[in-house]
């Protein structure tokens, strides 16, 4: 797979952290995407700081970085910063695919969020690529995952865009019931194979503990 785009269920489940794994544990070479960073200030460390932080990765892109803390589309039209296109992230990520093993792109927020001023989104953004791609899905372990993780892979079953499989974005050191049942269940109920579970804390160790680490947290077929 030539791109692989990171999505979520929802804001805050893990998108970073399990971007900078996938990078971490990919043979050859890899560069990130992030078509649009919000809630960051010019000099505030974003989500490719963090994944350049936790791998050593240095082909970071952002295709715009806006402040306030909301959909790229809502932050872009309240800074009254026109924001680049769909089109133009797409040929982004298809020209860093013609130099690179694997291209990650981390998305901002679910899939559906907005990313440009006429509010397409990720999805939209990933049928314009002309190069092979796959979503990652990352989603919670607690209660209410698999009904948000199935929305989620349901709409991109009714667009006909193609699931690599699902990742839990914070794996507890002592789960609970229902999040040892949801890992049994959320291949059972979405049709999508769980890919790994990245322990909880893991986007603060150190970067030669981090990349040690990831290795164990995938199953062996991912970047494979």
């Amino acid at each position: 797979m030539t791109v692989l785009i990171v999505t979520g269920t929802d804001t805050e489940v893990g998108k970073t952290v399990v971007t900078a794994a996938l990078a971490a544990t990919a043979p050859g070479s890899v560069a990130v995407m992030k078509p649009a960073q919000t809630g960051v200030t010019a000099d505030e460390p974003g989500d490719l700081q963090d994944i350049q932080r936790l791998t050593g990765l240095t082909d970071l892109h952002e295709g715009v970085r806006l402040l306030d803390p909301l959909a790229p589309t809502t932050a872009g039209r309240r800074q009254g910063l026109p924001l680049p296109s769909i089109d133009t992230h797409a040929k982004a990520i298809d020209d860093l695919a013609a130099d690179h093993d694997l291209v990650l792109v981390e998305g901002a927020g679910g899939l559906l969020v907005g990313l440009d001023e006429d509010g397409h989104d990720l999805a939209d953004l990933a049928a314009l690529l002309t190069v092979p791609f796959a979503f990652v899905v990352v989603c919670r372990a607690g209660l209410g995952t698999l009904n948000h993780t199935g929305l989620t892979v349901e709409a991109l079953r009714t667009r006909q865009l193609p699931i690599a499989g699902l990742v839990i974005g914070s794996w507890p050191a002592e789960p609970d019931l229902a999040e040892q049942c949801n890992a049994d269940d959320l291949p059972a109920t979405t049709g999508v194979p769980v890919l790994g579970r990245i322990p909880a804390g893991a986007g603060a160790l150190d970067q030669a503990a981090f990349r040690a680490a990831a290795t164990t947290w995938f199953a062996p077929s991912v970047n494979g």
